[in-house]
């Protein structure tokens, strides 16, 4: 039984002590704040106490009747709005946590935890850059030391080099402190040097193993690097720490969609749907899964949630183009124009805009307003990203100088021996996504997505850290031994392993970017399949114009560009068929939509598979597909598609330019002049 408070003396003694039972024993801090309330009623340090153990203890509807009434009340106190943010966030009211978070660090802001909580929210709501901004102010105002503030006060201002400096400096000195190693992992985030930060992030979980907040960071770096599994792990150890934290819960279900688990995504997202249902970013993010898993009508509604939530929001509006087979209506269209019009909009939400109302137009049959769309909003989304074609051109010249017949005949045996992986490659729109389709419709071959694996593989040889000096790829490959090459081939079975979930002998890695890299994976997995899917280059590059990708295709975003990288595709590929004869198998979209059961006959033939005819009816799959043909593919072959850039012939001599011969010898290869 809890002894009563005398009125006089010891009402602060008791206080104290009550929040000091909160975490040991909630419960009991309950008893005791109540105890405080019958000698002194409405004391508002007691009502806060009582509210934060019910909350503590698990009683999450008292204590937010508590704390809604003591913030009625007491609506200056900012200790007040911030547990009622948490109480809030407990009962899933996420978007009135939020508010309650924002009136709190108005009123002080200089409350760390508040900082790191309303971070978690804004990862949860899709807004990186807030969330970032957030987390950097943590980080400043829980720290008291003198340099470490300097450092705090840097970050925040987006003064990187400074902090990054100053950071290393105090880390001489101080190699073990914690929250500089945190701190300078955020700098590394900050600049793109993930493998950075996560090593200074393991570095920070060795030496404090119940640093929650670091332990999601860490989570969120893997994720950046594709590191899906890891980042798993990750994040359930946060989780497991903090599991109503629905910021984690959204990186989960973003992981889990990256590992191809789309219905635990989905159950995840609906959680996170549920805790803020007036934020747009987390509709749209919702909707991107649905999306895949075929759901297209919930899809539709998810967007046009985002939209009616942020009506100049123009990613949802390209996300609805981006669908294919979706046609916007004409108050629709009048909408996008209308968001035009304004001189308010953001850069991202007009580029998005363009794109989709280039479709709409297209569909509409208006191809000069399509165009135009097309163009203006390509040109806005290139003023945004450094690409140079000259590198690329560069980097075709640097392997066909490394990747001779002589090289691959010394290296013959090398590698993995497993013959798991067909490899599908090509660029972009070039109908890989169907021959994705077809393949994984034969009960012997599993599609699982884009995998980057070959990418961070390549990545990381292109690492001077890997032969402990500067080294390019791929002329490092020419340095790699026997068992190099197969503990690479292993390596890549090994992190690809996960995404194979039904045990079948063959899977599909459909990233289109590895023809960058059939040098590696040839050295690396001599058995595996590669598989060249090529469309006619006005077809395939106009397509790929009309596409606003997310992220890694900057060369589609100009006539002139796509025309340079289509050239040095084609130049590369040949290459490769000159010292690797018949290693490639190539197909030809014409072609395969011209006489489909021989083309899927030819390709099953060299895939050493028997025929089935389930691969001739592969729109009845109703696998999830993640990339923009997804409604596309659950449809049969149309042939009127081939042509189709054929309406907008007038505007592409910019492209026909610079393809060149490229384009009269389609599809056989123009003789290449010598580098």
């Amino acid at each position: 039984m809890t002894a009563a408070v005398e009125p006089a003396g010891t009402l602060d003694t008791a206080l104290a002590h009550t929040a000091h039972l909160l975490h040991r024993d909630p419960a009991l801090a309950v008893e005791q704040a109540s105890e405080i309330l019958k000698v002194v009623p409405g004391h508002p340090q007691a009502i806060l106490l009582l509210g934060i153990g019910q909350r503590l203890r698990g009683d999450v509807p008292a204590a937010l009747a508590v704390l809604t009434d003591l913030a009625a009340h007491q609506p200056n106190s900012a200790q007040t709005h911030y547990e009622l943010g948490l109480t809030l966030a407990a009962d899933g009211q996420g978007d009135a946590a939020v508010a309650a978070l924002r009136r709190a660090l108005q009123l002080k802001p200089d409350l760390p935890d508040a900082w790191r909580v309303l971070g978690d929210h804004l990862r949860a709501l899709d807004d990186p850059s807030a969330a970032d901004e957030a987390y950097a102010q943590h980080i400043r105002h829980s720290t008291r030391n003198p340099r470490l503030l300097e450092a705090a006060a840097a970050l925040c201002e987006n003064r990187i080099a400074e902090a990054e400096a100053l950071l290393r400096d105090y880390l001489k000195q101080t190699p073990t402190d914690v929250p500089a190693i945190r701190m300078l992992a955020e700098v590394a985030a900050r600049l793109g040097r993930y493998a950075d930060a996560e090593s200074l992030l393991e570095r920070c979980l060795e030496l404090a193993p119940g640093f929650v907040a670091a332990r999601h960071n860490h989570a969120v770096v893997l994720h950046r690097q594709n590191k899906s599994p890891q980042a798993l792990m990750a994040i359930d150890q946060a989780l497991a720490a903090d599991p109503r934290n629905h910021g984690y819960r959204s990186l989960k279900a973003a992981i889990l969609s990256t590992l191809g688990d789309y219905d635990a995504a989905i159950e995840l997202y609906s959680q996170v749907v549920d805790a803020y249902p007036r934020h747009a970013k987390v509709w749209m993010s919702f909707a991107h899964t649905l999306k895949t898993a075929g759901r297209q009508q919930e899809s539709i509604a998810g967007y046009r949630r985002s939209i009616e939530l942020a009506p100049h929001l123009g990613e949802a509006y390209w996300s609805l183009a981006n669908l294919k087979t979706f046609r916007f209506s004409a108050a629709e269209r009048a909408a996008m124009q209308a968001l035009l019009d304004r001189d308010d909009l953001s850069a991202e939400d007009r580029f998005h805009l363009h794109f989709a109302l280039g479709k709409a137009c297209e569909d509409m049959g208006d191809h000069a307003s399509s165009f135009r769309h097309y163009d203006t909003g390509n040109r806005q989304r290139r003023a945004l990203i450094q690409y140079r074609a000259d590198d690329t051109s560069e980097y075709v010249r640097r392997c066909q100088s490394v990747f001779t017949a002589d090289f691959f005949n010394e290296r013959r045996g090398w590698g993995a021996r497993e013959a798991d992986p067909v490899f599908i490659v090509g660029l972009p729109r070039a109908g890989s996504t169907l021959l994705e389709q077809i393949l994984a419709s034969h009960p012997l071959v599993e599609g699982t997505m884009e995998l980057t694996d070959i990418v961070s593989l390549a990545r990381e040889l292109a690492d001077s850290r890997w032969k402990g000096a500067d080294s390019r790829y791929p002329e490092v490959l020419a340095s790699l031994t026997a068992e190099q090459c197969e503990q690479l081939g292993r390596r890549y079975l090994d992190r690809t392993r996960i995404y194979r979930k039904q045990g079948l002998p063959f899977f599909i890695d459909k990233m289109p970017n590895n023809f960058a890299h059939v040098g590696l994976i040839h050295l690396i997995l001599p058995n595996a399949r590669i598989i060249d899917a090529r469309r006619h280059p006005l077809g395939c590059c106009f397509s790929a114009f009309k596409q606003h990708f997310a992220r890694g295709q900057h060369f589609t975003y100009g006539l002139e560009d796509l025309g340079r990288y289509y050239h040095d595709y084609v130049e590369l590929m040949a290459h490769i068929d000159g010292v690797l004869p018949g290693r490639i198998h190539r197909v030809i979209y014409e072609e395969m939509v011209d006489d489909t059961e021989l083309q899927v006959r030819r390709l099953l033939e060299y895939c050493g598979l028997p025929f089935d005819e389930r691969c001739l009816r592969f729109y009845e799959n109703d696998r999830a597909v993640r990339t923009a043909s997804s409604e596309q593919v659950r449809q049969p072959i149309f042939k009127d598609g081939v042509d189709h850039w054929r309406h907008f012939d007038a505007w592409l001599e910019p492209l026909r330019q610079a393809l060149g011969p490229m384009l009269d010898s389609y599809p056989a290869v123009p003789p290449f002049e010598p580098h």
